[in-house]
């Protein structure tokens, strides 16, 4: 298993992000697709609250607590109820919080560590998954970036 792979991948994923958030104010983060879908703010604080499971394969301690992580959970509407979004600068932050600790892991682990079973599959296939998780959403950042009325980000 070659931690390289999921270290240049990985990388793409923030860089994506970050050119497709780049003149995306908060405010245009919450623009809420119609007839549906989710924003700006939500995929990225997905995204965000994933790599808690990110930490969790390498044993590392989690990116956002409970409470921050419920707000973007598969299903939820950030805007909902007692729901509160996060600024998105903060989820920016903390997602490149995230990517030091991953990448510094990633640069240091050992092939039989990520080779080591991790209940039905290894360490190694669980964040490969995870990175192409993460991949899917960055996309839609793109083209969410676009229905706020932005051009493309990306050449």
């Amino acid at each position: 298993m070659d931690a390289n792979v999921l270290i240049k991948l990985y990388r793409i994923n923030l860089m994506v992000i970050e050119k497709n958030l780049q003149g995306v104010s908060h405010e245009d983060s919450l623009y809420q697709p119609e007839p549906g879908g989710n924003s700006i703010n939500w995929v990225l604080g997905h995204i965000t609250a994933t790599r808690n499971s990110v930490m969790k394969v390498m044993d590392k301690v989690p990116v956002w607590g409970g409470d921050e992580a419920a707000v973007y959970a598969r299903g939820t509407d950030p805007t909902a109820g007692e729901r509160k979004v996060i600024e998105l600068d903060k989820i920016l932050r903390d997602l490149r919080k995230s990517q030091d600790t991953l990448l510094q892991w990633l640069q240091q682990v050992s092939s039989e560590e990520l080779e080591a079973s991790n209940g039905d599959e290894t360490k190694y296939e669980q964040l490969a998954f995870l990175q192409f998780h993460e991949a899917y959403h960055a996309g839609q950042i793109g083209i969410l970036r676009r229905l706020t009325g932005k051009s493309g980000a990306i050449t």
